[in-house]
């Protein structure tokens, strides 16, 4: 597979789809086709005509059929007949908006180079990727821009980004610069977005496209719990089995826009990139400007594939590589099991049965520093707390140590109390409007991280602590989002570059510390999962999913995430009951099989817990080391839909690379009266090959388990006799390939 160019055409090939587009009459870019692979040509006369319609612009006076609101388009302006939402918008200096960007040349580069300043896709093991870099003028403001193409054919990934470079010697303002755009040729579409709410985050919600606009995206400088940069659009028949779908990922942690446009002839526009709103960039003379990264993927074979495929690019081409296919460490945070309220001795009686229990990273999370008892004080204080830990935080951490576990800190370093050092200090680095009322969120504030020297503090703070404390592991939050954005560093007419200068700092200070300690390994954390997204990922390969870690509120939550992330990124932790979040008693069998399909850990007070859970617990965490490279690396398959139906049952299946191991689970929420007979059809088996299915007494072939399925007996006949409930059950089959 490669990027093919002739007669002003492109083709990029990747293993099983195509992408193609032209330098039209005009001198702009057309979009041509996407979709399943295709032979390259040097036409496609099929795909290039064009008809004239009623009432519309066009080009010039002898080119009445081309207009350019009829035209699929590659990456639009506005302003000169099209008029639809367009890719980009540049304000010259004497107010004008209009531009056309026409075609000047291109170039091909073997492989995938990272980003300057922004986390972005690389090709560091030489996968076969190639890069098309097409530039593009603008003859009046002499802006440039270069449209970046990279493919990753293995995985059928398509990256995309724009770099915009003012040539000419006036400053002109970009209103507008998005990642990517693609025009498909028809509406016939189900848009699949992944919303929520805090504690309830990724919901999968799919809706069929209709005229006009729909969109999600971000105004509060995070990605958000409220809407996923990930979504999908599908074919109405598409199901994680079979259909065909387009997916869509954006490499960025800020105000996103993620929009599909309807237009009167049923073409489709994505757009998704930065959101406009509160958007503008001065481009002055000479300077560059460039979007975070776009991803594409097209798959024929359902939502699986298209997950699958996705997924793998992450792993293979975003995570940081030292620890993309590392096993992740099965944890225990303090948190929920002691909140404020702890001192050395009981943490280290925490770590000491942990470890005792198998457990290998015991993560110390809020309260540790400055004065802080509660959530009203020293944020920004980064010292520890000598009422709580009088000799330390290397004395405790030798301790941990020593008993053969890593450790781990918990830092909000992006947020200020108003009582706490700092502000005294400092309070000229909280963010907040000149002669406005500041908007508290938590009892807390902002930091300013436009401010170099906000980012310089930090890192000073936190790199002390690394060497210091020796640390395995960083949980970073951020607990709220940013009110009153404004910047003292920055001009007047630079306000709008605010939100992504601010989080162009937050990903500065990530790449410091990741550069200068590679040992460490970094979650990320946003009050849960707030920003989960792949600007993220590039810096910490995993994120906490949610606050909430209620098994069944759980299941929703990573069965929605999987369709834009793979479960390697997934922190799942097993709680106490009843839960925090939701006041549901589950078993602890439930809880764990949930969490497993992640990076495992647990959030409760083990010194608390009986003989009875401790053994329980024993037996899952041996359980997960011995399947770990399976839960967190096998290739995920979601099989029952907790979204679709009766809402009862969800239920996924990992398998190894080689199909010979797979673990499948199902949970059924509420147990019923008189059910009907079930079976659970699992995927992604060798039907000829012959495997032991836990709990069941002969051999079966993966045919018969796919194809046929494996019997789920009643869960009342389960608990006869049990004190435990039947609801809120979950039943584990493991799988292992067999010879005759």
């Amino acid at each position: 597979m490669a990027i093919f160019t002739q007669q002003d055409q492109f083709h990029l090939q990747m293993d099983h789809s195509s992408y193609l587009f032209h330098v039209m009459a005009n001198g702009e870019l057309g979009q041509l086709y996407y979709g399943p692979l295709i032979h390259n040509q040097a036409q496609y006369p099929e795909l290039t005509h064009r008809e004239i319609h009623g009432a519309m612009p066009a080009w010039k006076l002898d080119t009445p059929d081309f207009q350019p609101e009829a035209l699929k388009q590659e990456y639009a302006s506005f302003g000169k007949g099209d008029f639809r939402d367009p890719a980009y918008q540049i304000t010259a200096s004497d107010g004008s908006r209009i531009s056309e960007l026409q075609y000047q040349s291109y170039r091909i580069e073997n492989g995938k180079q990272r980003l300057a300043n922004l986390p972005s896709t690389f090709d560091d093991s030489q996968d076969d990727a190639q890069t098309l870099v097409v530039t593009l003028k603008d003859a009046v403001t002499q802006v440039t821009v270069e449209l970046n193409y990279t493919i990753f054919p293995h995985q059928d990934v398509l990256v995309r980004s724009a770099t915009f470079s003012n040539q000419g010697e006036q400053t002109v303002t970009l209103n507008r610069a998005l990642s990517g755009q693609l025009d498909l040729p028809d509406a016939d579409y189900d848009f699949l977005q992944f919303s929520g709410s805090w504690a309830r985050e990724r919901h999968a919600i799919r809706t069929p496209l209709r005229r006009g606009i729909q969109s999600i995206g971000s105004l509060r400088s995070a990605s958000s719990h409220q809407e996923d940069p990930g979504f999908i659009l599908a074919r109405p028949q598409t199901n994680d089995d079979q259909g065909s779908a387009y997916g869509f990922n954006l490499v960025y942690s800020g105000n996103f826009l993620d929009q599909i446009e309807v237009d009167q002839f049923d073409t489709t526009r994505v757009l998704l990139g930065i959101n406009p709103t509160e958007f503008g960039w001065q481009l002055t003379a000479g300077a560059q400007f460039q979007t975070p990264e776009a991803i594409l993927s097209y798959s024929d074979a359902g939502l699986n594939q298209l997950s699958q495929q996705m997924g793998a690019c992450y792993q293979h081409h975003l995570v940081n590589p030292q620890y993309a296919q590392k096993p992740r460490p099965i944890l225990i945070n303090n948190w929920e099991g002691t909140y404020f309220d702890f001192n050395e001795t009981k943490l280290i009686a925490m770590a000491r049965q942990a470890k005792d229990l198998g457990i290998e990273l015991f993560v110390l999370d809020d309260g540790w520093f400055g004065k802080r008892n509660d959530d009203t004080t020293s944020l920004g204080d980064w010292d520890v707390n000598p009422q709580k830990l009088p000799q330390g935080m290397a004395h405790l951490a030798q301790q941990i140590h020593d008993l053969g576990m890593q450790f781990g800190l918990w830092y909000e370093p992006e947020m200020i109390s108003l009582a706490s050092q700092l502000y005294r200090d400092h309070p000229d680095w909280v963010i907040k409007t000149p002669q406005r009322q500041m908007t508290p969120g938590r009892n807390q504030f902002v930091l300013d991280m436009t401010n170099p020297d906000v980012v310089d503090f930090l890192y000073a703070k936190m790199s002390a602590m690394i060497d210091d404390a020796h640390l395995d592991y960083i949980k970073w939050d951020m607990n709220r989002n940013i009110t009153e954005a404004y910047s003292p560093t920055l001009s007047a007419d630079q306000q709008l570059e605010f939100s992504h200068r601010y989080i162009l700092g937050v990903y500065q200070l990530y790449a410091r510390l990741t550069h200068d300690f590679p040992q460490v390994l970094f979650e990320s954390c946003a009050s849960g999962g707030g920003r989960f997204d792949l600007g993220m990922m590039y810096y910490a390969p995993q994120a906490w999913t949610s606050d909430d870690t209620d098994a069944i509120e759980r299941l929703r939550i990573q069965f929605g995430t999987s369709y834009a992330y793979p479960q390697a990124m997934m922190g799942a932790h097993v709680s106490a009951v009843p839960n925090d979040q939701t006041g549901r008693i589950t078993p602890i069998e439930t809880r764990a099989a949930v969490a497993y399909f992640g990076d495992l850990g647990y959030e409760l007070d083990v010194t608390r817990c009986s003989a009875a859970e401790k053994a329980q617990i024993k037996r899952q965490v041996a359980f997960y080391k011995h399947h770990r490279e399976l839960f967190q690396q096998g290739t995920f398959y979601r099989l029952d839909n907790p979204f679709t139906g009766d809402r009862n049952v969800g239920s996924w299946l990992v398998v190894s690379a080689d199909k010979r191991h797979a673990i499948a689970a199902r949970y059924q929420i509420l147990n019923q009266p008189n059910p009907r007979y079930s079976q659970l059809k699992l995927r992604g088996l060798l039907p000829s090959q012959r495997y032991v299915v836990s709990g069941r007494q002969q051999p079966l072939y993966g045919d018969e388990l796919m194809h046929a399925g494996v019997f789920i007996p009643s869960l009342l006949q389960t608990t006869m006799g049990v004190e435990e409930s039947a609801d809120f059950s979950a039943q584990v089959l493991v799988l292992d390939a067999v010879d005759d």
